[in-house]
């Protein structure tokens, strides 16, 4: 029976272990004499829960027991994580996380780690929370040359405005919401900012390309300027507002941005509603594939977890083969993509339509006007980000702006 540590009693390491306990039965069938938790390393005691047996607060019970062949690491955060999930690795254990920030910033580094030791570094759980996006794109998609990777990676952004657009409440209410169901953080920054998804897009671009994308370099911008009105204007265009991760290969360029988008209705990321999230791939084979599921929550990202630990137990003395390198990609600055524009303005359409056009060309596109409305929208032609954010600077009455994903 294979020994485990689980680092940190919170909600998804309280998830493992419960997985775990669920799950006995089809788990020892699958993995070889099944696996055990050892240990539970926490600060905090939990005076009645059954992990008071098995409850330790010092990391180097844990890391001195040979016994133990896999620690899961499902404490957040960068430190301590990094420095007992690096020495756990040194000392010839795997280990299994569902940590995002640590694996965006030291995965390449910590595989590598790994795979000198002949030990894996696991991170389903870190993109997606259920989805198996990382185990398809490291075995079912590993003859494809991908061209592009995009989807709906926050379950919190995604809540927020599927409650705007379906219930009409403005962003406050619908963030208020979220928080009471649980759904986001008292401070939910990370999220409605988009730094949550830049670090998985960042995660999921480096294994789809092979080579490190630093999440850092990744254009990021949030939903906190979307309102009501710009959900009821796309959805008169035929669009529907998310807020998108994506990275894409253009013959010898490579973007990646996170942003809102209009998406279009026949586009299948555009009916991913209320928490659940979606990863978007397209081969230069297979062509498009998506893959569907909870983005987030205790049980879907614990399974996700287990399915790692399960892995580790399946390849004990063998490296899972992941292609993703220490060499950082280059990523070309997104002032050179092209895409179209929404831009809703106030005032009187007929007032800015030759202004309009002079600034975005002769073929933008007007939102139908509804009796009553005190603004008006339109849809620019293609054009670079750079000539854009020029002609947007230029524009008299401008309200908001969000790029339409092709």
């Amino acid at each position: 029976m294979t020994q485990i540590a689980v680092l940190g009693y919170g909600t998804v390491g309280s998830g493992v272990v419960e997985v775990i306990k669920m799950n006995h039965g089809p788990l020892t069938q699958k993995v070889p004499g099944g696996m055990h938790v050892k240990y539970v390393l926490d600060l905090r005691d939990f005076p009645g829960d059954p992990v008071e047996e098995i409850l330790v607060h010092d990391f180097d019970t844990i890391l001195n027991d040979e016994e133990v062949k896999i620690v899961v690491e499902v404490m957040g955060g960068l430190e301590p994580a990094y420095t007992f999930v690096k020495q756990s690795l040194l000392k010839g254990k795997s280990v299994c996380t569902s940590n995002k920030e640590l694996v965006a910033r030291y995965g390449a580094e910590l595989l590598s780690i790994a795979a000198s030791h002949r030990v894996n570094f696991l991170f389903e759980a870190s993109c997606g929370g259920g989805i198996p996006i990382i185990r398809t794109l490291n075995t079912s998609l590993a003859g494809e040359n991908i061209e592009e990777i995009s989807g709906i990676l926050n379950g919190t952004t995604n809540y927020i405005l599927t409650k705007m657009e379906k219930e009409q409440w403005d962003f406050d209410t619908a963030l208020k919401s979220a928080q009471e169901n649980g759904f986001a953080e008292r401070n939910p920054e990370a999220d409605i900012e988009g730094y949550d998804a830049c670090r998985k897009i960042a995660i999921l671009s480096s294994l789809a390309f092979g080579k490190s994308v630093d999440f850092e370099d990744i254009y990021t911008e949030g939903i906190r300027k979307i309102t009501v009105r710009d959900l009821q204007n796309a959805d008169r265009l035929g669009y529907r507002v998310k807020l998108l991760a994506s990275c894409e290969k253009k013959e010898d360029q490579i973007f990646a941005l996170v942003a809102p988008m209009l998406i279009g209705k026949e586009h299948p990321l555009c009916f991913v509603n209320g928490v659940f999230n979606a990863v978007f791939v397209r081969g230069n084979t297979l062509g498009s594939t998506m893959y569907y599921g909870q983005g987030a929550g205790k049980l879907p990202t614990a399974s996700a977890v287990v399915s790692d630990i399960a892995d580790a137990c399946r390849n004990m003395d063998r490296t899972l083969p992941v292609f993703w390198s220490e060499e950082k990609l280059s990523l070309t600055g997104i002032e050179n993509a092209e895409r179209r524009f929404y831009v809703r303005m106030g005032g009187d359409q007929k007032d800015h339509e030759e202004q309009i056009r002079t600034l975005f060309g002769s073929g933008a596109v007007f939102g139908k006007k509804e009796p009553g409305d005190e603004d008006f929208c339109f849809i620019t032609e293609k054009m670079s980000e750079k000539a854009f954010r020029e002609a947007y600077g230029k524009l008299n009455g401008a309200l908001c702006r969000i790029r339409v994903s092709e």
